[in-house]
């Protein structure tokens, strides 16, 4: 197993000092590009984001072992619910909000997806991502099943108090519904939401379950205060490192990226989007010595060949609210624009449907790593691949998200700090073995060396472990598939998932059978 490397882990403990803090500012800066942007991708005739996803799976399913019923089982949705509730907007003023939540398979529980704030929110989208859920889940070995949820607002438009008060009566409606519990289903953070509305839905169900001695594992991506996890923050970001990281070290992937050097150093790299996925990514990328040279956003893009500052650009950003006037780079007025930059990496971390068929051809990336959910269509998935270019599928590069809330709930129901009861343990069995060492070494180590070798781990250093250990064995899992078979990593990725949900499904049996 591939270590940090010391750059690596010095960025990471620096970024997790700030992680309180953090936790309740970065992911409330969730943004996402506009339907017209969608528009300019894709042609009209491109199917959906549900039938894209259903259409990779049937791609899929006929290279799987998983007997038909079996095959049509997986693919169902399980149960969904809609809801519609009046909330006041001011006296004598309400207005109605619909959402909904999609469990797609129970195979494993509890169920397991974000909730979405977005005016696009529609069934058909969360039905797609709830699906896309139970393969993420099973591609990297996270035992849950599927589901995701949303609410079809803008969240820009409505005061704190407002979202409250929304967040907590959907909360309430599917306690009443039995769609969430730590048993049961657990959603977390996605677009147009962050920890802050996770510990709206943590308060609101504590008090109609108070009983629930495991309640704060009823959701995951809370603030710390709140029973969350150090590292969960920038989980999907540092996944996407990990992920583009491992396939660059490919041999068969360098010889398809046209003799890349299989190193994260100098490598070039642009990303769409500067929410919480696309900023930790693009951070953990400059930390280890990429040139994150292009960042779009929904109203332009900023570039830089020599490559951008980070963190400087994404105060601007936030100051601002956009990168116009920012010294030292380029502007693009058109952000879709920045998808076509000629790069090594063009990760899409926006929102689905981003490359279609408009696009695809004008696609200069080497390796395009799909960050967001379902960011490249089909038509636009196959023409990339004709043309050599190295695709790594939504359902395992951006899987760092659930791995680690998967830690997070793991915590709740263990109620203890990971680390906490073995990390001096740990460093008192180092510094017995450092005795011996500086024995028979002959000399004493100073006490900055004597420290740094018997550090014992701290929570988000575990975490990280936990997370690049995911994403080695589930890359790995992905590259021999696909070099068995001799297909490409989105159709590998799908085989080991159905493959494995189709394992449980046959190993449970069915409870109501025809007694022949």
């Amino acid at each position: 197993m591939r270590c940090l490397s010391s750059c690596a882990k010095l960025n990471a403990s620096k970024f997790v000092r700030q992680q309180a803090g953090l936790s309740l500012l970065r992911p409330a800066y969730t943004r996402c590009l506009s339907t017209a942007a969608t528009n300019a991708a894709t042609e009209e005739h491109e199917p959906s984001f549900l039938k894209s996803v259903e259409s990779y799976f049937d791609q899929a399913a006929k290279l799987s072992r998983a007997s038909p019923s079996v095959l049509a089982h997986i693919k169902s949705i399980d149960a969904v619910l809609s809801v519609t509730f009046p909330i006041e907007m001011e006296p004598g003023k309400s207005q109605i909000i619909r959402g909904y939540r999609a469990q797609h398979s129970r195979h494993r529980l509890p169920v397991k997806g974000g909730i979405r704030y977005s005016e696009e929110v529609d069934l058909q989208e969360v039905e797609a991502l709830a699906s896309l859920m139970t393969y993420k889940c099973a591609v990297v070995d996270v035992p849950f099943g599927g589901a995701k949820g949303g609410i079809m607002i803008d969240p820009k438009k409505f005061t704190p108090q407002q979202l409250e008060r929304i967040t907590r009566r959907y909360t309430m409606e599917l306690c009443q519904k039995g769609f969430i519990g730590p048993g049961v289903d657990v959603p977390a953070p996605d677009v147009g939401t962050g920890a802050r509305e996770m510990s709206w839905i943590a308060d609101t169900y504590k008090h109609f379950n108070a009983g629930d001695v495991n309640s704060a594992g009823c959701v995951t991506g809370k603030p710390i205060s709140h029973g969350g996890v150090r590292g969960r923050t920038e989980a999907t970001g540092l996944g996407v490192y990990y992920g583009v990281r491992e396939f660059l070290s490919y041999p068969e992937v360098q010889k398809q990226m046209g003799g890349h050097h299989g190193k994260i150093e100098d490598t070039t790299v642009v990303i769409q989007g500067f929410g919480n996925v696309g900023y930790w990514a693009a951070k953990f990328f400059e930390s280890n010595g990429a040139k994150v040279i292009g960042i779009a956003e929904r109203d332009c893009a900023a570039y830089s060949p020599d490559g951008l500052n980070i963190e400087e650009l994404f105060q601007w950003h936030r100051e601002k609210g956009s990168f116009r006037e920012f010294p030292g780079i380029q502007i693009i007025d058109d952000p879709m624009k920045a998808l076509e930059l000629e790069c090594d990496v063009l990760i899409p971390a926006a929102l689905e449907r981003q490359i279609g068929l408009r696009n695809a051809s004008r696609i200069r990336a080497k390796m395009v790593g799909e960050a967001a959910n379902g960011p490249v269509t089909p038509g636009a998935d196959e023409q990339l691949r004709s043309r050599g270019v190295v695709v790594i599928p939504d359902l395992l590069l951006n899987a760092g998200g659930v791995c680690v809330s998967y830690f997070e709930w793991l915590k709740n129901l263990s109620h203890v700090r990971f680390g906490r009861m073995n990390k001096k343990w740990d460093e008192k069995g180092k510094a017995k073995l450092l005795a011996l060492v500086e024995k028979n070494a002959g000399r004493p180590l100073s006490e900055s060396e004597r420290r740094q070798l018997i550090h014992g781990a701290e929570e988000h250093e575990l975490v990280y472990s936990g997370l690049e250990d995911t994403m080695i064995v589930a890359s790995s899992e992905t590259r021999n598939t696909a070099n068995e078979m001799g297909v490409d990593y989105r159709r590998a990725a799908l085989v080991n998932a159905i493959n494995k949900i189709a394992l449980v499904y046959e190993g449970s049996g069915t409870m109501f059978s025809t007694v022949g």
